[in-house]
């Protein structure tokens, strides 16, 4: 029984790397074509999209929407902050636990590659703020790609750190929307059974 057990492990860990060499030779081929791509004009406008999903200037964003989002912009602004919690915290969680180089060169475990906390805040507003401004949605989602593209550009992310970014975004954004959605229901279905509101 425990020689079974023991065969089990590594079998697993030869199944995962084998689902993994894919996913690592596709980055390899994209970060050779996106580093091709380089060029000193594109330069300056990539590193303006990358500074665009900094914590500062995410802040600054929410802010902005409390503040000038309209009736709904102090509900759109904690969404967002709400989103952004979650969506860190697996990040930074992610990064200490796998611990993967940036392309690069860089190895620091506190700032690993995988996945990309630029991508996971500019999905995850982008969720947010499409779904508050659905007119803007395309505009959001394109600033977002154009976030997650920088990182891959500057050399700083592999595709699939990004696209694992995005999806923990996307996904933080909308359970915390759901959870909003069925608080709001819960709450108005409480008022409706109050007497004299029927």
């Amino acid at each position: 029984m425990t020689g079974g057990r023991g065969v089990v492990l590594p079998v697993w860990l030869a199944l995962i790397l084998g689902l993994l060499d894919p996913v690592h030779s596709l980055d390899g081929r994209v970060q050779e074509a996106v580093q091709r791509s380089r060029g000193p004009v594109l330069d300056q406008v990539v590193r303006t999209a990358t500074g665009i999903a900094r914590p500062p200037v995410v802040l600054a964003l929410t802010l902005g929407v409390a503040i000038w989002g309209g009736p709904a912009g102090l509900a759109t602004a904690r969404h967002a902050v709400l989103a952004m919690i979650p969506a860190n915290l697996a990040v930074e969680g992610l990064k200490r636990l796998v611990n993967r180089p940036r392309p690069d060169g860089e190895r620091r475990r506190s700032n690993s590659s995988f996945p990309s906390s630029h991508a996971a805040n500019a999905f995850a507003m982008a969720w947010v703020l499409g779904r508050r401004w659905r007119r803007f949605s395309i505009p959001f989602w394109l600033l977002a790609a154009a976030v997650g593209w920088s990182r891959m550009y500057l050399n700083r992310h592999f595709l699939s750190d990004v696209l694992c970014g995005a999806i923990i975004g996307v996904t933080c954004a909308w359970c915390v929307g759901r959870l909003a959605r069925g608080r709001i229901a819960r709450g108005a279905e409480g008022r409706a059974e109050e007497p004299g509101l029927r």
